[in-house]
């Protein structure tokens, strides 16, 4: 299969079986009898005799190489950008994707934008057509399992025109498990086509905890039971197109006040505690069939007494997941590059404590060749076994197989033109979306605005960077929106801490207006953006606040007589919004977190189940 350009045709033909069965040598004849059919993807299951033939073929290196999942720079697998492929050689040492598989032999591969791996989508199936054709040239070649992290909302790497659904709390705020499944389902048909079969999402952390700086929005809600419901719907959507979801962060994320990417969290559960709060969702994914399970670089005491990060610890991951859980799928580690799995062991050291405690897949290290090199020595050393190895590989490899990968592990443009971005999926994405749109206060029945009492429309407000390739900025798309909706809506971007100067011009905007909608972003009791609501409240005109993020915003700001919460500002929940605001849909969203008082944070404002509608 040519790694070509987007333009090029000479890969948008699909690879006939035979060419298929050419490129994986030796692995598909092992494989060919005695497999089983997976209901989902209706791809081979073949038996652990099997998969264990394979495994015994492999070479020490070739084992090691499997257990990874790195992250390379570039479009294409053989002709990356120049910038790209500097970036490979300084942080990875290798040119190119196929340079990092051949000389690594990694298992899985994880794209990114930032890593321009993801410009459009029939770039993006080149990138994984020429990732597999280098792996399967190899001798002994295995499909290589690709990833990312496609949670929606806040966090996505596929872009435009692929469908952006709404963020996990939005979908937990509509309240809805076939949303949930349908998204589940959406987005997993997209990823598969661009030939990505491992989703890291969704996100089974309860958010209980208005501080964490890392989940709040990513989490579908505080209700443990709700969130359990949601998760097992989505990962039941994943599962019937074909692509692994992945619950995280395990043992539970939801309740930190600090970031792992920065630092070490704790959190202070009891073990009673972390039964009730954080538990539930991970055993329902478990029972909805989870493919895979990702580990948080936190630390739980009451857990683990040796308070290592979850990502290292035996108890947790051995003792709970895989014993007291019954969790025998694949264990992959959260971004082994963060710095709360790093503070307490060397980057030598990490992979082979995650091993040991019971992980299959080591996610995107610092440095590869440390890390490969480790895990390579120790077991040299007598510290690992190869045994200890193989039980992950064959992990690892049920997986490839349970998603088709020893079946056909290529994609076409003909295949995401059918599926990426399509007009249902859009619609399916506008629809969930409108379910979450949370209305949570309503004076005077302000909502919805009238084009024919208030034709003229500013939107001010924060303008954080798009999230997930959306176009953006959100006070424009808000505008757009609306004006698209029958108003006359221009638009003033104050940002997240406007000036006086700011706040100035913005009022003065507002006179020419018959109503002002105003975006909110993480409001605290010292910001600015209250200075400037409460400044646009005092012109007397109409004021219409939207939570474009946290909806914990609402009760900094107690003279808004009209709020609404859109928990994201990717354009799929802007659009809602305006749709709301307009009239045009009712609001059905309810809070699926609690928000406290702004003067008394131990007092309920409004409780989890709070929405108004008209």
């Amino acid at each position: 299969m040519p790694d070509s350009s987007p333009g090029s045709t000479a890969s948008t033909a699909r690879p006939s079986r035979r060419t298929v069965l050419a490129a994986t040598a030796g692995v598909t004849s092992v494989l060919a009898a005695g497999g089983t059919v997976h209901a989902a993807t209706g791809a081979h299951r073949p038996d652990d005799r099997k998969l264990r033939a394979l495994v015994s073929r492999m070479t020490l290196e070739e084992k090691v190489g499997q257990l990874f999942v790195m992250r390379v720079y570039g479009h294409s697998a053989t002709d990356p950008d120049q910038a790209d492929i500097d970036a490979n050689l300084s942080e990875i040492g290798v040119r190119t994707a196929a340079e990092l598989v051949a000389k690594y032999r990694v298992g899985g591969i994880i794209y990114f934008a930032w890593a321009h791996n993801t410009r459009d989508p029939h770039q993006i199936a080149d990138l994984s057509n020429g990732i597999q054709k280098a792996s399967l040239g190899l001798p002994r070649g295995l499909p290589v399992l690709i990833s990312t992290d496609q949670e929606h909302g806040i966090v996505a790497r596929v872009g435009e025109p692929a469908t952006l659904l709404p963020g996990a709390m939005s979908v937990g705020a509509g309240g809805s498990r076939s949303d949930a499944r349908n998204l589940g389902r959406v987005a997993g048909r997209e990823l598969r086509a661009l030939g990505i079969r491992q989703n890291y999402s969704p996100v089974a952390d309860v958010n209980v905890n208005p501080a964490n700086p890392v989940i709040g929005v990513r989490s579908l809600g505080a209700d443990p039971d709700a969130v359990a419901g949601m998760v097992a719907a989505e990962v039941r959507g994943y599962e019937s197109s074909g692509v692994a979801a992945t619950a995280k962060h395990f043992p539970g994320h939801g309740d930190t006040t600090t970031d792992s990417h920065e630092d070490l969290p704790t959190i202070h559960h009891t073990r009673e505690q972390w039964e009730e709060l954080d538990a539930p969702p991970f055993r329902a994914a478990i029972a909805a069939g989870i493919d895979s399970i990702m580990t948080a670089h936190i630390v739980v005491p009451a857990l683990d007494g040796a308070e290592d990060p979850a990502t290292l610890s035996h108890p947790i991951l051995t003792g709970i997941l895989r014993e007291e859980l019954g969790y025998d799928g694949v264990v992959v580690t959260d971004s082994l590059g963060m710095e709360g799995v790093r503070t307490k062991y060397g980057d030598d050291r990490v992979p082979v404590l995650a091993l040991k405690a019971g992980v299959d897949q080591l996610l995107n290290p610092p440095s590869l060749d440390v890390a490969w090199n480790a895990v390579l020595q120790a077991v040299r050393d007598g510290e690992l076994t190869e045994a200890r190895l193989d039980e992950s590989i064959l992990r690892v490899l049920r997986l490839k197989a349970r998603l088709g990968l020893f079946d056909d592990p290529y994609v076409s443009h003909a295949g995401v033109d059918r599926v990426v971005g399509t007009r249902s999926h859009l619609a399916a994405a506008d629809r969930i979306a409108e379910h979450g749109t949370t209305l949570l206060i309503n004076e005077g029945g302000l909502l919805p605005l009238s084009r024919r009492r208030t034709p003229k429309v500013l939107v001010v407000g924060a303008d954080p960077a798009s999230p997930s390739g959306t176009t953006g900025p959100p006070t424009g798309t808000l505008a757009d929106a609306l004006t698209e909706l029958g108003f006359t809506a221009t638009a003033l971007s104050t940002g997240t801490a406007p000036s006086a100067a700011t706040v100035a011009k913005a009022v003065a905007a507002a006179a020419d207006a018959d109503a002002v909608v105003v975006g909110t972003y993480n409001v605290t009791a010292s910001s600015s953006q209250k200075t400037l609501v409460e400044q646009l409240l005092a012109t007397g005109k109409p004021v219409v606040a939207v939570a474009i993020r946290n909806p914990y915003d609402v009760a900094h700001l107690p003279g808004v007589r009209a709020y609404l919460a859109s928990y994201s500002w990717t354009d799929v929940e802007l659009r809602a919004a305006a749709r709301v605001i307009a009239g045009k849909v009712r609001p059905r969203g309810t809070l699926p977190v609690p928000v406290q008082r702004a003067d008394d944070p131990t007092a309920v404002l409004y409780p989890v189940g709070h929405g108004l509608t008209y």
